[in-house]
């Protein structure tokens, strides 16, 4: 009971401050999420208009499977 009624005056007088490691964290996923997300988007059927576009020099190409997880696996 005595912590219950010791975390509102935490908070209340700044005692608790958001650690810097869970900032860079969520800034590091964010970037990666968007990184791999123009990846995928430019490695996947292009959307209306983009078919004649060229792919940028640094995305790479990914050859799709053509029964993706069915089979005998590769060694």
């Amino acid at each position: 009971m005595q912590l219950l009624l010791q975390v509102p005056d935490a908070v209340a007088t700044g005692g608790n401050h958001f650690p810097l490691a869970f900032t860079l964290v969520y800034v590091v996923g964010f970037i990666a999420a968007v990184t791999i997300g123009s990846i995928a988007w430019y490695n996947s059927k292009r959307p209306v208009g983009w078919e004649s576009k060229e792919r940028p020099d640094f995305v790479p190409k990914v050859e799709k499977e053509e029964t993706p997880g069915l089979g005998e696996p590769k060694s």
